[in-house]
């Protein structure tokens, strides 16, 4: 397991698109903070160290539970742990959606890399 570092601050990647996931990895890792991916929601809501993670960075759109409803169900365990959602589909009502359940960014797909770090580091300020 990594050190935590950039504050103590451990993310967490859910994205059924491995190449996605990884990327987005080996980029929260390089700019210091400790990353783990996972391949879906609910491999993610059964990790054993859920409470550990600072944020949540969550594809919208995967096989199984979404990240709406990955939000959801954080919400039931009555965690405060923000999440970020990113989506390559572009229905006008998935934005709103994603809002409501409580987002704290939503982005489309493809998005530059520092909006994405930016989201993260405010997320992770407030």
């Amino acid at each position: 397991m990594n050190t935590p570092m950039a504050g103590g601050k451990l993310i967490s990647v859910v994205d059924d698109d491995d190449s996605m996931r990884d990327a987005l990895v080996a980029l929260f890792r390089s700019i210091g903070y400790d990353t783990r991916g996972f391949a879906s929601a609910e491999a993610f809501l059964a990790c054993d160290d859920l409470e550990r993670f600072s944020c949540t960075i969550t594809d919208i759109q995967m096989p199984g539970m979404s990240g709406i409803e990955l939000k959801q169900h954080l919400d039931e365990r009555h965690s405060t742990m923000p999440v970020i959602m990113i989506t390559a589909r572009s229905d006008p009502e998935l934005k709103e959606r994603a809002i409501s359940v409580g987002a704290a960014y939503f982005l489309r797909k493809p998005f530059e890399t520092a909006m994405l770090v930016d989201c993260l580091e405010k997320t992770l300020e407030g």
